[in-house]
């Protein structure tokens, strides 16, 4: 007899307890295969080699874990129609319905391998001043998935194709039921080189379960399941201090409106009901019928549910197989023989029903009972059957009113031509997952899947961007890298604040690095990277509002009492333009720097030494006085000469002497290492002859800089 054993490490490890469970082929009722039970033993071999994989793999790339996933997409698309045979093998359903379980697996696995877009974190910038904050998502370790026998490939793809992507390592314990197909998709896995330990399969039974729940090493617990066996899951793994997510049973409701096309329904009805012999957790088992609309309704899914054969699932004329186990069909027969007695009127009864050939086989044909009341069992209870209850209903509010009585609410659906009642019922019904003129509607894989109410335990949905989360926990840090110039802030008790102190314009005070160091850009907005510029003999140290200074100013007294410009003056990333020139500045010199008198330094230049003025455009566009005469001094408003322009920073390196502008305030006294700045305004059309200095029209502005030599110019200015 073939033997099922676990998946750990990498290898096949054989099972140590001595307990094995039986596989049935549902579709004869014989044993074919045994699968081993974990003991406690084999539940730590398990977790610890997911721990040491964890290791390596939490810190893998993006790119590294995305490689493998595409490889083991590949390889699960080329071995489909096996993992497809073995869940037909195992679970007994048609192997077309083995196909499209398949199919919807291979859609996890597909978004796993974009994860590099749902990993993307989130930063803002200049929260506060030079304060950034990120937020990231990082994995958080063992993850354990506990899954059903319903679905025993889609369902264990549902959870760690993600959970890995995201950096995680994973212990799978599948349903003892049909294990065979978990076992495939690890080898498949490793096989597409996934290193050893990031998936396991731990076969076993309550023992394996409790196990990995009150494991200390395993920080996540995933599970599918029936509502009483989730509620136990989320509530032992939560006590043991672990993240949990477990979705329950179902009792799926159809509502379907007078004004609904009845074929369609009636052919939803069927397909949602009784396909994979009604083992499916979003299987529709309860029709809720509006009015009069009742007895047409049931008549024709009647007429549909007859037509529909039942035989082994390897037929490829089947289209619908036997259940599970004997055990099972025996509990969903008595929901039908019981009904009767409970005030139902059975218009199907399927529980009598074998299929030739295969009489030993766990077999139950469709069952449809209506006048099902809302007290009875088959009402109350998740049958995970072939069984199909009707409900009769005068109004729609009566509808929904009943459907959002019952305890769960997995998924949900309405049959209508009704725009209107269609969007009412959207927003009014109580369930996770809605169908409008859809009989199943589980999301596709880049939207997520769960319930609410008893069909899910909780926080996280399934898949898609809840699944993402689930596998993954935030971190959020606040970034601030003093500039150099900055004085010492100070102890201070205060909630930290997300705004610059004082009015909007007000200048703050800086302590200036020494000359030649590092610039680390006192600009607000701008990039702090610089690189260095061989032409430059000096370059940008602060920029600054100030009403008062004093008269002569060098780089040494600058760079000591340096002020950053206001906030709405801020400079951008604009074009920089840099035309060289070589100038001779006289003490005597008090005209300002027009073209003519630079075209007249360069022809009389009797030191000269080259230089380079650079232009960066202003984020604002103050108002610019184009005045005509040296003795135009900045604050002194001109309004008969004003106008809104386009304004340009110009960065003068200055040999010696100094530079007259003006009033007494604006004088300025330079040595080598000293630099003046005025505002110049741009022409609409040309800037890069439009080069004479203009007053900037701002009562009580002035700028200045300061510099050493072989300091780089920023960035911002220089490329």
């Amino acid at each position: 007899m073939k033997t099922v054993n676990h998946w750990i490490g990498g290898k096949t490890v054989e099972g140590a307890s001595g307990n094995y469970g039986p596989v049935t082929d549902p579709a004869t009722g014989a044993v074919t295969t045994q699968v081993a039970l974990a003991s406690p033993d084999e539940v730590d071999a398990a977790v610890a080699a997911a721990k040491d994989a964890y290791a390596t793999w939490g810190t893998s790339s993006l790119s590294a874990r995305t490689a493998i996933l595409f490889r083991y997409r590949a390889l699960l698309d080329a071995h489909r129609d096996e993992i497809a045979a073995l869940i037909t093998a195992e679970h007994g359903k048609v192997h077309s319905d083995a196909l499209g379980e398949v199919a919807r697996g291979l859609e996890i696995v597909e978004l796993a391998c974009g994860i590099t877009t749902q990993l993307k974190g989130e930063l803002s910038t200049q929260v506060s001043t030079r304060v950034d904050v990120s937020s990231i998502r990082q994995s958080i370790g063992v993850v354990a998935g506990i899954t059903p026998f319903n679905f025993p490939a889609m369902v264990p793809m549902w959870m760690f194709p993600l959970a890995i992507a995201c950096g995680n390592t994973f212990v799978l314990k599948p349903s003892e039921k049909d294990p065979s197909a978990a076992n495939l998709l690890a080898e498949l896995a490793s096989e597409a080189g996934l290193p050893d330990g990031v998936l396991n399969v731990l076969h076993g039974d309550k023992v394996a379960v409790d196990g990995l729940l009150n494991h200390p090493d395993v920080s996540v617990v995933s599970f599918v399941g029936s509502t009483p066996i989730a509620r136990y899951i989320h509530a032992t793994a939560s006590a043991n201090g672990k993240r949990v997510q477990a979705l329950g049973g179902a009792k799926n409701h159809m509502l379907v409106l007078p004004d609904a096309d009845l074929d369609a329904a009636a052919d939803a009805a069927v397909s949602a009901a009784y396909g994979s012999a009604g083992e499916r957790c979003m299987a529709i088992s309860a029709v809720v019928a509006v009015a009069s609309v009742a007895d047409d309704l049931v008549a024709r899914i009647k007429d549909r549910a007859e037509k529909i054969k039942i035989g082994p699932g390897n037929d490829p004329t089947s289209e619908m197989g036997p259940l599970i186990t004997a055990v099972h069909r025996d509990k969903v027969a008595s929901y039908v023989t019981g009904a009767a007695a409970q005030g139902a009127d059975v218009v199907l009864d399927g529980t009598g029903h074998t299929v030739e050939g295969f009489e030993d086989g766990h077999w139950i044909g469709l069952s449809l009972l209506d006048n099902v009341s809302t007290d009875s069992d088959a009402y109350k209870d998740e049958i995970f059957g072939p069984v199909l209850c009707v409900l009769r209903v005068d109004t729609y509010e009566e509808g929904v009113a009943l459907m959002n009585a019952s305890p769960y609410g997995n998924g949900t659906a309405i049959f209508t031509r009704d725009g209107g009642a269609a969007r009412r019922f959207q927003l009014e019904i109580e369930a996770g997952m809605v169908g409008i003129n859809v009989p199943i509607p589980v999301p596709v894989g880049y939207h997520s899947f769960g319930g609410w109410k008893d069909s899910l335990f909780g926080d996280h949905h399934i898949y898609g961007n809840d699944g993402v989360h689930f596998y993954t926990r935030g971190k959020v840090t606040t970034t601030r890298w003093p500039d150099p110039a900055d004085a010492p802030a100070g102890v201070d008790l205060g909630f930290p604040p997300t705004h610059s102190p004082g009015r909007p314009g007000s200048p703050t005070a800086l302590t200036a690095h020494p000359p030649g160091g590092p610039f680390s850009g006192s600009w607000r907005g701008q990039r702090p990277a610089a690189r260095s510029v061989p032409a430059a003999s000096s370059i940008i140290r602060s920029i600054g509002t100030t009403a008062t200074r004093p008269e002569t100013t060098n780089a040494s007294t600058i760079a000591a009492t340096m002020t950053t410009v206001p906030a709405h003056t801020i400079v951008s990333t604009g074009t920089v333009y840099a035309p060289t020139a070589r100038t001779t500045h006289s003490p005597s010199s008090a005209a300002p720097h027009t073209t003519e008198n630079r075209t007249s330094a360069r022809r009389n230049a009797s030191d000269p030494v080259e230089s380079r003025w650079y232009a960066a455009d202003l984020a604002a566009s103050p108002r610019v006085s184009h005045g005509r005469s040296p003795s135009d001094s900045i604050g002194r408003p001109r309004s008969a000469d004003t106008r809104n322009t386009r304004p340009m920073v110009l960065l003068m390196p200055l040999s010696f002497s100094s530079i007259s502008r003006g009033s007494p305030a604006t004088r300025l006294s330079s040595s080598p290492t000293a630099l003046t700045v005025t505002i110049s305004a741009a022409s609409p059309l040309s800037r890069r002859s439009r080069t004479t200095p203009h007053t900037v029209r701002t009562p009580g502005t002035t700028l200045l800089q300061a510099s050493a030599p072989n300091v780089p110019i920023p960035a911002a200015f220089s490329r």
